[in-house]
């Protein structure tokens, strides 16, 4: 087994979100996953299953649980794959649903992957909720943007959108992690998605992840789907809209996600980015696992 790394919406290795990536993984069962993911120590893995009708399954691991949906993953391996197979379109099937992806050669010689995201959806956050959720972020309720009301969005996994009112709110964040892993564990949600609106289309994000043993993550695309998603359903921006969210910068981990939101109501949501390979590539023996 050949573990791939690679860091996705970006093309500089020392930025972006870094994934695992194991272009096929046949025959690994999930407790092997989990193991591989836990190596590989980065906030998710993803494992290409080939199936016999010639089709892709992919499943992601953090270090700490399976997750239904990854949005930087999915963008590393769809560029690993061109690679290694020649760019073009594939559809990658979830447990979320089917994600098409395609990925094509910039001018630059990078390499940059598109998908378009399952069906995206809100859904209200109860006055609870948002004070548990506050209470563990350390934040008040004066620290929100009004125009951005709290919700969790959907686009392949659940996460709260909590817009900050001012960059500074959003570049302070020390959290209680204990405190919001339980509640997000209870609630199945996979990170918090923290926004502050720079511009109409341009945004900056940050996204903790304590479920997934992660502190924070630097670019995430599943996130950046469902605020899309967010917006249009919300009527919070003019449709069709392309936007910018950069993520990462006060974690040194700079990141740029392309967000494409379609005018349709419930068309899936595109996110593009690059990605490029880290490191050396591992390999693993199952049976060690």
């Amino acid at each position: 087994m050949k573990i791939l790394r690679y860091t996705a919406f970006t093309t500089d290795p020392a930025g972006g979100n870094p994934a695992g990536v194991v272009l096929d993984a046949t025959g690994l069962d999930d407790a092997t996953m989990l193991a591989v993911a836990a190596e590989v120590g980065y906030s998710e893995t993803a494992f290409v299953l080939p199936t016999d009708d010639g089709g892709l399954d992919v499943r992601y691991f953090s270090p700490l649980a399976e997750v239904p949906f990854c949005g930087h993953a999915t963008i590393a391996t769809a560029v690993a794959y061109a690679e290694r197979h020649g760019p073009g379109s594939l559809v990658l099937r979830t447990r979320a649903g089917a994600v098409p992806v395609t990925a094509e050669r910039a001018e630059d010689g990078s390499v940059v992957a598109s998908l378009t995201s399952v069906e995206p959806r809100t859904a209200a956050l109860s006055d609870a909720d948002l004070a548990e959720l506050l209470d563990a972020l350390r934040w008040s309720a004066e620290d929100l943007d009004p125009a951005l009301p709290p919700r969790v969005a959907y686009a392949g996994a659940w996460h709260p959108v909590i817009a900050a009112g001012t960059r500074s709110r959003l570049a302070d964040l020390e959290y209680d992690m204990s405190a919001l892993s339980v509640l997000m564990r209870r609630k199945e949600w996979t990170t918090v998605d923290l926004v502050w609106r720079e511009s109409p289309t341009v945004f900056h994000a940050r996204n903790p992840f304590p479920p997934g043993g992660v502190v924070e993550d630097p670019a995430t695309g599943a996130a950046a789907a469902a605020f899309g998603g967010y917006l249009r359903e919300l009527q919070l921006i003019a449709v069709p809209a392309a936007l910018t969210i950069h993520q990462g910068v006060d974690m040194g981990r700079p990141s740029t996600i392309w967000v494409s939101v379609p005018e349709a109501p419930g068309s899936g949501i595109g996110v593009t980015g690059a990605a490029v390979g880290i490191g050396a590539d591992l390999t693993s023996d199952p049976a060690q696992q």
